[in-house]
C-alpha cells in the first residue's frame, strides 16, 4: 500500500474464560507473539501492544515490541488504543489498525488492506472488512455480525439479525432461503482508523443502537460518520475465546511451523 500505518494490539490479562489469555502458549510461543508477528508481516511501520498488565508488557518487551501501559478502567479496545496513540504523540493523520490480541490466525494481508482503505481520502476516518456468507444458516446466526453496504462500499448498518431481510426468499412456505438477489456479508472485526477519528469516537457517548445490538461500530453510524468496507476472500478462522479454541489454534499453528518430512 502507499502510505504507512501502525498497528496497536489491545491486550488485557483478565479474561473470564481464559485468565492471562495473551500469554497462553501456542506452538511454543505466547499468543501475543503470534499476533505481533502477523502485524509485522503486514508491513506495519510500528507495532505496539496496549495493555493494563505489567506481565504482558514484560513478555512483549522480550520480543522487541513496544508496550504501552494504559488505564485498566477502559471499557473497550478502542479506548485503550486511543490512549496509546495519545501517549505516543501520534498525529491526527496517522492510520492505526486495531488488531485484537486473541486473533493469531488473521491473514497478514487483511491488516494492510484495512489500512489501505483510509489512504489518500478524507471521506472516512474508519475502515473494516467483510466476506460473503456462503452458508445460509450463518445469515441467521446472531454471533455472525452482518454488514450492509452501499454502492460506494460504505457501511449502511451492522446487525446480528439477517439483514437485509429477503422478503421473497425468507417468506417461502418451504423455509427461509436467500433468493440470491444480493450477497450477504459477514463483518470481520478488524478496524483501521485515523487518530483524529479515534479522538472523536471516544468523546461520544454510547448510542442506543450499539447498546441494543452490542456492536460498538454502530456508534459511528449513529453520529453520521462513514465506515469504509472492503470485501475480502473469506472470513478468517476464529480467534481464541475458550480452552477448546486454544487447542484448535495451537494445532493449526503447530502444523504450519512443522517442516515437511
Amino acid at each position: 500500500m502507499t502510505g504507512g500505518f501502525k498497528v496497536v494490539v489491545p491486550a488485557r490479562y483478565a479474561s473470564t474464560r481464559l485468565p492471562g489469555k495473551p500469554l497462553l502458549t501456542i506452538a511454543g510461543k505466547p499468543m501475543i507473539a503470534h499476533v505481533c508477528e502477523r502485524a509485522l508481516q503486514a508491513g506495519a511501520d510500528e507495532v505496539v501492544v496496549a495493555t493494563d498488565d505489567q506481565r504482558i508488557a514484560d513478555a512483549v518487551a522480550e520480543l522487541g515490541i513496544t508496550a504501552v501501559m494504559t488505564d485498566p478502567a477502559h471499557q473497550s479496545g478502542t479506548e485503550r488504543i486511543t490512549e496509546a496513540a495519545r501517549l505516543l504523540l501520534w498525529g491526527d493523520d496517522v492510520i492505526v489498525v486495531n488488531l485484537q490480541g486473541d486473533e493469531p490466525l488473521i491473514p497478514a494481508h487483511y491488516i494492510s488492506e484495512a489500512a489501505a482503505l483510509l489512504v489518500g481520502q478524507s471521506a472516512a476516518g474508519m475502515a473494516t472488512l467483510a466476506a460473503v456468507i456462503e452458508e445460509p444458516a450463518e445469515i441467521f446466526n446472531p454471533n455472525a455480525v452482518k454488514v450492509v453496504i452501499n454502492n460506494n462500499n460504505d457501511a449502511l448498518y451492522f446487525s446480528r439479525a439477517p439483514v437485509p431481510w429477503d422478503r421473497n426468499g425468507f417468506n417461502r412456505p418451504e423455509g427461509g432461503q436467500p433468493s440470491g438477489k444480493i450477497a450477504y456479508l459477514r463483518h470481520i472485526g478488524l478496524y483501521a482508523y485515523t487518530v483524529a477519528f479515534l479522538n472523536r469516537y471516544c468523546a461520544w457517548a454510547p448510542s442506543p443502537l450499539e447498546q441494543v445490538e452490542a456492536l460498538e461500530q454502530l456508534r459511528v453510524l449513529w453520529h453520521g460518520e462513514v465506515i469504509k468496507v472492503k470485501i475480502v476472500d473469506k472470513t478468517p478462522e476464529a480467534g481464541v475465546d475458550t480452552a477448546e479454541d486454544l487447542r484448535r489454534v495451537d494445532a493449526v499453528l503447530s502444523a504450519s511451523a512443522t517442516p515437511a518430512g
